[in-house]
């Protein structure tokens, strides 16, 4: 195995040393425990790989430098579904091999956890991208109680040449890190780094139930949700070894997909809220007479502020629903929905929708009543039509809803 020059990275350590990778793992060999071994290991460091034979080794051996480094014992899981020869490098090498009974790279880390005996959890790709000598400063964040959870940020830190396509770099990583930050407050720089270092009591804490690549940003979720105390630490990310598994748009959309699906109130409600104020305020410039830039809205645009609040109306109930009849991450703590979850019971939400239902009829029946009483020769105009079949049907909408919302909850 060939040697490479010895580069700096923030936080002090150097990758690439000019000692050969077989001599510094004989070195901190005596630190890694096996699966025989009745000693409780500190440290458990966990890789999923799939056909990773070209890094592997590599990603062992400065493990075990980590290891050495700290003075801590640890075992290493290589949690594989590899059709080449990585699980058997991998236990050459000293690493405890499993085989996931499912496919999926979330699947693959909670099947390894089932395994891992360490008081502390690491996790990272054994691609090369991570340089596992820069644990040490990600296990001492976590160790120290100064963090529960630890994470090594690449946008933060240093992306070498060729490492991350662009795309990824400066578009996909930024922007979902910024959908997390937002919906979740989670306050990180590089939400989906695969490196990082959890205490096992706060491991035990996430409910994590996602077997694909949006495992990455359902632990922060969590550990957002849990009240666990995320930090970061600069690191270099490294030029990988084989090919690469990740599919961009799938894998991407699959994170946002997660991400909006246990967000109710930023999928449902606020559009809803938008919608269907925007759709009120039009029909209200319409039914008072007023003048937008010396204009006098008519009929077509009391349709589109009819159909805009009924929409809107419709989505913000999706998000009441979503809310009662899911277990998200975070509950909807929109004004809206949130609202409506801790107050509205079935008698208000039918009494409401009584309501709304018999002022639309009555003031439908009103202008019937003035149709009928000029001959059926003057047709009542088409706004105030509107008006009250808008009525109506969000009547009938609230009606049914809280009867829906009341049958659900119960269950």
């Amino acid at each position: 195995m060939k040697t490479e020059q010895g580069t700096a990275v923030p936080g002090g350590s150097t990758i690439r040393s000019t000692e050969t990778l077989e001599t510094r793992a004989t070195d901190a060999s005596k630190h890694l425990l096996g699966a025989d071994s009745d000693e409780q290991p500190v440290l458990s460091v966990v890789m999923p790989t799939l056909d990773e034979e070209r890094g592997v080794a590599e990603c062992i051996g400065r493990i075990k430098a980590a290891l050495d480094e700290l003075g801590v014992t640890g075992e290493i899981i290589v949690s594989d579904s590899s059709t080449d020869r990585t699980p058997e490098i991998a236990a050459e090498h000293g690493a405890i091999v499993v085989t996931p009974d499912e496919p999926g790279y979330g699947y693959a880390y909670q099947y390894a956890f089932a395994h891992a005996r360490g008081e502390y959890v690491a996790i990272g790709d054994a691609d090369t991208t991570y340089d596992f000598e820069e644990l040490p400063k990600l296990f001492e964040l976590v160790a120290s109680g100064e963090a529960d959870m630890a994470m090594g940020s690449r946008l933060d830190g240093e992306i070498r040449d060729g490492s991350m396509p662009a795309l990824h770099q400066y578009v996909g990583n930024p922007l979902l890190t910024r959908f997390l930050n937002a919906f979740y407050d989670a306050g990180v720089s590089d939400a989906h780094s695969g490196m990082r270092v959890i205490s096992r009591e706060a491991l035990d804490e996430l409910d994590c139930s996602t077997t694909g690549m949006e495992f990455a940003s359902e632990m922060i979720m969590e550990a957002g949700a849990s009240g666990l105390t995320i930090a970061e630490e600069p690191i270099t990310y490294h030029e990988r070894e084989g090919e690469a598994t990740l599919s961009s748009f799938r894998d991407g959309w699959r994170h946002v997909r997660f991400m909006l699906v246990n967000a109710p109130g930023y999928l449902f409600s606020l559009p809803g809220v938008v919608l269907g104020g925007l759709g009120l305020a039009i029909m209200a410039l319409i039914a008072g007479d007023v003048r937008v830039n010396g204009v006098l809205l008519g009929v077509h645009s009391m349709v589109l502020g009819s159909l805009l609040t009924i929409v809107g109306y419709q989505i913000t109930t999706l998000g009441v629903f979503a809310t009662v009849a899911s277990d998200p991450v975070n509950d909807a703590d929109d004004l809206v929905s949130g609202w409506i979850r801790r107050h509205l019971r079935l008698s208000q939400g039918a009494t409401v929708g009584l309501v709304l239902v018999t002022a639309g009829t009555g003031y439908g029946l009103y202008l019937l009543g003035e149709w009928a009483a000029s001959g059926f020769t003057q047709l009542p105009f088409v706004m105030q039509d509107m008006l009250a079949f808008t009525a109506v049907v969000l009547g009938l909408q609230t009606l049914f809803s809280a009867f829906f919302m009341s049958t659900i909850a119960e269950r």
